[in-house]
């Protein structure tokens, strides 16, 4: 933003979200209906301040035109909303005309920030539900409903673009990206980086694991891949480049990296507000259990980076001049201060949006810990950065709930579900992948939050039914079954496999409420979730459309498709991780449970790391790859006896001493080579 009047409206618009998120009481429908209509205005004029508009032109007077009538339709639904309920919700020509432009409005500011696909997918929603729905067959068909019906449920209600994803947009998504804004304004992202290499400069393949860490840190912030991908990367990629690792493969560790940013607490990003409100589970529930699993997807990049340097013998020297983490500590141990507010705040029954308040705060009173306290203008430009940031995200959240609404009033997600159910034939595996194929379909059009949102407003009834299913299998053969669930089964023959087969879903549901307990319910729940909420990520790193990757590219000066298979590769976390969700109790277990699948985990994502890049302490064989493959089974694979497991992790172990002692040797063949030749 150039124009000061559109930086202090942005300011202004900023204070008012702020002071409704903390101490005000408004209509949820009002402020997100105002939230729309404000980031609307100022898109609209941030796009008269580019080069290609001039001041006085047919395009210039056409983005004032679109900006007032943006706020116009906020301005209407405020004040004319008890007028239409006195109407028994009778539409006349004003409501017709606000409620189009409503729509309208959602579907080009959608164009103008995230491209083509989600205003197609949106106009095609809107047809399904008006008239396209009664020429399909099968599952799909729908009748249709009216416009004034359609139109009613997109505008006037919370089940359309002011619904759930406008609130959690104006709310929780606003207050943490203005709260990222203000830790990167007061120097939090040179902290981290400086802190990054000091803890991982010294180990082999330094430069990549200090972009890993670096990334990982700033993205628990920032929550934003792109961003993080471009605000660490233009000083990890040149480091990692300049230590011996190949620019390709310098740029899809750092997109890789950037994108499990939005996997690791305490912010993880829109989508995880999203989640928390879907599932009703309290945020500090979801951070707490997303711990580990980020831990070990950020472990699996670090092994590819550590194999990598491994291949191409680079050293740990080869990181100069590293400070010590002390030195670092001393002089921006403050940053730490604001994360330890908001989880303290978090930790003390606070909602989302007061503890990302405190933690602003609390930003501005640790910068005068430091030797550059932020002054009035560094306040004033951490909170208009902030509001660009959100315009997007912001513009994306509300038109997705035009999208939702058809979804949910013509039963397409049950259909979808149906679809898998059969072509799944009830293998968890099986609709894993089938998501997972769903979720990169998506994801060439979708950023990973709307991504996220359709996914599991289509699929995740279905992996928590299949989830609880499999739990409520083990359960039921273990046996000391209640009285009433015994009298259910023998109606089904008695055999649990069968009775779970053929009982109707309500009957299962009842069943599961009678033999789990409510801590494992809602930690089945959350693994649904999180499956796909892992899934919906791939679209960072996954060609043809993978924004972090292309930025990176960018960076480094590499093909941008090249590094985009680059990172999907190294990405493989992913993917791994979400399937111990569903099979093990990474995500629904006791924290004992958690911390044992960490380790085997982490030991098996090792081995699987060396299968996929060829190569571990050296350069590995078939014989080898297969070897790693059992190993990593072993490991990975929960239920198993413990020694199963230890012997898995014998195979990793013996490999990896194996390949030290050749690799041992050919290097002393080659000193040797090197000692009896000429002189």
């Amino acid at each position: 933003m150039k124009s000061n009047y559109l930086r202090w409206a942005a300011f202004l618009f900023a204070l008012f979200h702020i002071y409704c998120n903390v101490f005000a009481s408004i209509s949820e429908l009002w402020l997100s209906a105002i939230h729309f209509g404000g980031f609307c205005a100022i898109c609209a004029l941030m796009a008269n301040e580019s080069k290609d508009v001039r001041r006085g032109s047919f395009g210039f007077w056409v983005n004032i035109a679109l900006a007032v009538a943006a706020v116009a339709t906020s301005t209407y639904l405020i004040l004319f909303e008890n007028a239409l309920y006195a109407r028994e919700t009778e539409y006349i020509l004003s409501d017709y005309i606000f409620s189009i432009m409503a729509v309208g409005l959602a579907i080009e500011f959608t164009r103008r920030t995230t491209g083509w696909f989600m205003p197609i997918l949106i106009l095609v929603s809107l047809s399904y539900i008006l008239f396209l729905g009664r020429y399909i067959s099968g599952v799909f068909a729908f009748p249709g409903l009216s416009l004034e019906t359609v139109l009613y449920r997109s505008f006037f209600t919370s089940e359309g673009m002011f619904g759930l994803t406008a609130n959690i947009s104006s709310t929780f998504v606003f207050m943490f990206i203005i709260f990222g804004s203000f830790l990167l304004r007061s120097g939090a992202g040179d902290f981290i980086v400086r802190l990054a290499q000091c803890l991982a400069g010294r180990f082999t393949g330094g430069a990549g694991l200090v972009a890993v860490v670096g990334s990982g840190l700033m993205g628990s912030v920032s929550g934003s891949a792109v961003a993080n991908t471009v605000s660490t990367g233009v000083i990890t990629i040149p480091m990692m480049k300049k230590s011996g690792f190949e620019g390709q493969f310098s740029a899809g560790v750092v997109a890789a990296a950037s994108t499990g940013g939005a996997l690791m607490p305490p912010v993880m990003g829109a989508g995880a507000f999203v989640l928390a409100s879907y599932t009703q589970i309290s945020y500090l529930t979801i951070i707490a259990a997303s711990t580990l699993p980020a831990l070990l997807y950020f472990l699996t990049v670090c092994y590819f980076v550590r194999i990598e340097a491994k291949r191409l013998g680079l050293r740990a020297s080869t990181i100069e001049d590293t400070e010590k983490v002390s030195t670092v500590l001393k002089e921006g141990w403050h940053f730490i201060i604001p994360m330890a507010v908001l989880v303290t705040f978090l930790v003390m029954g606070r909602t989302p949006t007061t503890s990302a308040a405190f933690a602003i705060l609390s930003v501005i009173a640790a910068s005068y810990l430091s030797s550059n306290p932020m002054n009035l203008r560094d306040i004033f430009d951490a909170v208009v950065d902030g509001v660009q940031t959100m315009v997007s995200t912001a513009l994306l959240l509300v038109a997705v709930g035009i999208i939702i609404n058809v979804v949910t009033t013509t039963g397409v997600g049950n259909a979808f579900s149906l679809m898998i159910v059969e072509w799944a034939q009830g293998s968890l595996l099986i609709t894993l992948v089938l998501v997972a194929l769903a979720s990169l379909v998506l994801g060439m059009g979708l950023p990973v939050t709307a991504s996220y949102i359709v996914l599991a407003t289509l699929s995740a009834p279905l992996i928590f039914d299949l989830i609880s299913q499999s739990q409520l299998l083990i359960a039921l053969q273990a046996g000391d079954l209640p009285s009433n669930v015994a009298a259910t089964l023998d109606l089904f023959g008695g055999d649990p496999v069968v009775a779970l087969r053929e009982m109707p879903l309500e009957m299962k549901q009842l069943i599961r409420q009678e033999m789990l307990p409510p801590e494992l319910l809602t930690g089945m729940l959350l693994s649904a979730h999180l499956v796909i909420f892992w899934l919906s990520q791939d679209s960072n790193v996954t060609p043809p459309v993978c924004l972090a990757s292309f930025a990176a590219a960018g960076i480094a000066g590499t093909r941008a498709m090249a590094t985009g298979l680059t990172s999907w590769k190294v990405a493989k976390g992913l993917y791994l991780v979400p399937v111990l969700f569903a099979y093990s109790p990474l995500i629904s277990g006791t924290w004992p449970e958690r911390i044992e699948v960490f380790l085997w985990a982490s030991m098996g994502l090792y081995a699987l790391a060396g299968v996929l890049q060829w190569h571990l302490e050296t350069r590995i064989n078939v014989l080898t790859a297969a070897v790693l493959l059992v190993s990593a089974g072993l490991l990975m694979w929960t239920g198993l006896p413990i020694y199963y497991h230890l012997a898995g992790a014998a195979l990793l172990f013996g490999v990896i001493v194996v390949q030290n002692r050749m690799a041992a040797k050919e290097r002393a063949l080659a000193e040797e080579a090197l000692g009896s030749g000429p002189s």
